[in-house]
């Protein structure tokens, strides 16, 4: 048996460790075979040389994420333990990871794994699928890139769509005209994008036309060029639906399509066009598929554990 003291330097140790150490309790749980000892500052490791040295390399990227982000959660920490070692959050250069500046100067960045595989992703292809549950930063991400895409006039408009789609509501019986009965629907994008633009210039491009919010029966019979464009909540666009937005893609156009398959609101015998597409072009080179996961998570803790439940009922 060896053992090993690393220092966090001047990190407040309630912010690395957690209050009354539950941080460090949840690291303490992926090295089972190792001693660790929070004093001040310091961590006394001791166990065999193959877990110090593993708990060394996780435990120094576990500081520099908290550098980064000065933000280190459980999400965060399960992420950066379990992560494939190809992918060493360390070597990550923090200003390139930079998405867009949003509203007082916050930093809108991918923070997990397969987040960051989004936006490599949108580097290299002109469509993608992004997969899975809720909390995972799907549409966030995608908003961000869309952003950074007009910020840097690669496009010279933004679209972000949904389908109406009644989730255990009656549509028809809420109050208001057609745009009133429509925009709780589309509010989660309106969310996104309060974040990453100032109210003035959002408000804007919103009347210039410039960035476009609406339903996905309205993009019937368009071309979309030169825009970047994302459809949220795919899972719940029928199959003619799916052909009819992935045909509206024009040239020097990006399309995200993003959805979770486990919360499907259609009819029982309406099947998804989401799943549809997944399927008929998976073997197409040009199109890359993401699929996030629990680890991708960033909301309250408890959204984890709540997806968790359901997968295993």
């Amino acid at each position: 048996m060896k053992e090993k003291v690393f220092e966090i330097g001047s990190i407040n140790p309630v912010e690395l460790f957690g209050a009354n150490d539950t941080k460090l309790n949840f690291i303490r749980k992926f090295f089972p075979k190792l001693k660790i000892i929070a004093r001040g500052t310091s961590l006394k490791i001791i166990g065999d040389d193959e877990q110090l040295d593993l708990f060394e390399k996780k435990f120094e990227q576990l500081v520099n994420h908290y550098n980064k982000y000065h933000l280190l959660n459980e999400n965060n920490i399960e992420e950066i333990i379990m992560e494939d070692d190809t992918v060493n959050v360390s070597k990550k250069n923090s200003s390139d990871d930079v998405l867009v500046y949003g509203n007082n100067g916050i930093q809108v960045k991918a923070r997990t794994t397969n987040q960051r595989k989004m936006v490599e992703a949108a580097g290299k292809y002109d469509m993608i699928f992004a997969i899975g549950p809720a909390g995972t930063g799907k549409t966030y991400t995608a908003v961000a890139l869309a952003v950074k895409a007009l910020k840097n006039k690669e496009v010279k408009r933004i679209i972000l769509t949904r389908p109406a789609v009644e989730a255990g509501e009656n549509l028809g019986f809420l109050p208001g005209d057609l745009k009133e009965k429509l925009d709780p629907y589309l509010q989660p994008l309106y969310d996104a994008l309060r974040e990453m633009l100032p109210p003035e210039k959002l408000k804007e491009f919103i009347e210039q036309g410039i960035i476009q919010i609406a339903p996905l029966a309205f993009m019937r019979g368009r071309t979309l060029d030169k825009a970047f464009v994302i459809l949220d909540e795919a899972q719940n666009a029928t199959e003619s639906q799916m052909k009819m937005f992935l045909t509206r893609m024009g040239m020097n156009a990006k399309f995200v399509i993003t959805g979770d398959v486990t919360q499907v609101d259609l009819p029982r015998n309406q099947p998804s066009g989401l799943t549809k597409a997944l399927h008929v072009l998976k073997k197409i080179d040009d199109i890359a598929f993401i699929h996030l996961d629990n680890r991708d998570v960033i909301r309250h803790k408890l959204v984890k554990s709540i997806i968790n439940a359901f997968d295993n009922k």
